[in-house]
């Protein structure tokens, strides 16, 4: 009977050191589970680095003149849309107070080399920047000229102040934010967001001097939208972008708009004052009155390169007309064809590329 007792005992003992075990185990299961649950819920908070340069966004109306005015709102800006960004931490910088037509192509260069501090840090998941609409389109050409990154850089902006009824500003930060922050924005360039509407910086104008949805790309639409807090890509963009990349930029290159019965006194003057690069909005697929020859071919011997593009906001040059003026002509005198580009974007391009290099053979593979 003892040793029935004691067998007994030893495998309700045996049972419970098992039981024991399995509860051990089982509760450090669930712990193990619990901290990669909090781990994966840490690592998919994002930060993202504004960086305010001026603009309507940061801009507001005076109580008297109602004239408007920068100020540095920044804080206020963000106050207002906290809420909505539980999963994202925010660090901003303040690169200027400017409205967009003060920001100069230097400007355009240190905001390049400042984004890629920003991108090439491993904390920083994305980088938006508030802009003024009016050189906001050059800005970020610029910037996707420039920069190689995966990380999503997005430019935003506002056509309304702060001040204003129906300010737009808070919406499109939000939403920027809300882009950068989306890892399917990864490895698409930069971006364009206002309105609710994606687009890229390629292919992106500012269409209306009033309009809330004035950034359109007008050939091919928006590569995406948000719905709510939803960042939804409808198309990929195939446009070659080529990487340009100098330590400094050539300023010095002119635009000029072609109409008719143009001739040669601009394109001479320019060439006079030692102007570095001409680009030509000219007319259609890409001609000009044949009085602008003899300017077009002048610059071309004094080696500055001359760039050709279209007044059309929509379309591309070709060298299919032979006449005096025409693009057969340009092309066969060593106008370089810019392509999509509208005229303010291809000078964007020539300035790049003319910190690198004055031989036109050069400039030629940039475009």
């Amino acid at each position: 009977m003892l040793v029935s007792t004691l067998g007994y005992n030893f495998h309700f003992a045996l049972l419970l050191w098992l039981k024991a075990i399995e509860f051990c185990l089982f509760n450090a299961m669930q712990m193990s589970i619990f901290h990669d649950t909090i781990k994966m819920v840490i690592n998919m908070k994002k930060t993202i680095q504004i960086i305010f340069t001026g603009g309507t966004i940061s801009m507001q109306r005076h109580a008297i003149n109602k004239q408007a005015n920068i100020i540095d709102n920044r804080d206020d800006l963000l106050q207002n849309i906290k809420n909505e960004l539980s999963q994202i931490e925010i660090r901003l910088h303040q690169y200027s107070l400017k409205p967009s037509p003060s920001i100069t192509p230097g400007d355009m260069l240190n905001l390049a080399k400042l984004s890629k501090s920003f991108l090439d840090d491993p904390t920083v998941d994305g980088v938006v920047i508030t802009h003024g609409t009016d050189t906001l389109e050059e800005s970020a050409y610029f910037l996707d000229l420039y920069l190689r990154h995966e990380k999503p850089v997005v430019f935003t902006g506002s056509m309304r102040s702060y001040s204003d009824l129906g300010f737009d500003g808070l919406s499109n930060l939000l939403s920027s934010i809300l882009v950068a922050a989306d890892s399917s924005s990864m490895n698409m360039g930069v971006l364009v967001c206002l309105n609710d509407e994606i687009n890229t910086a390629r292919e992106v104008t500012k269409s209306h001097t009033l309009a809330l949805d004035t950034f359109k790309s007008l050939e091919f639409g928006p590569i995406g939208i948000i719905e709510q807090d939803n960042v939804i890509y409808t198309r990929n963009t195939h446009l070659t972008i080529p990487n340009i990349q100098p330590k400094d930029i050539e300023p010095n290159v002119a635009l000029i708009k072609v109409a008719s019965g143009m001739s040669s006194d601009l394109l001479n003057l320019l060439v006079d004052t030692n102007v570095k690069g001409i680009v030509i909005e000219a007319l259609g697929r890409g001609n000009v009155p044949p009085q602008m020859i003899g300017g077009i071919t002048r610059a071309i011997e004094n080696n500055i390169p001359v760039l050709l593009t279209s007044r059309c906001p929509i379309g591309r040059v070709l060298d299919n007309y032979g006449y005096e003026g025409g693009g057969y002509h340009l092309h066969q005198l060593g106008v370089i064809f810019t392509k999509n580009l509208n005229g303010q974007k291809a000078r964007i391009q020539l300035m790049l590329a003319l910190g690198l290099s004055h031989d036109i053979e050069t400039i030629k593979k940039y475009f």
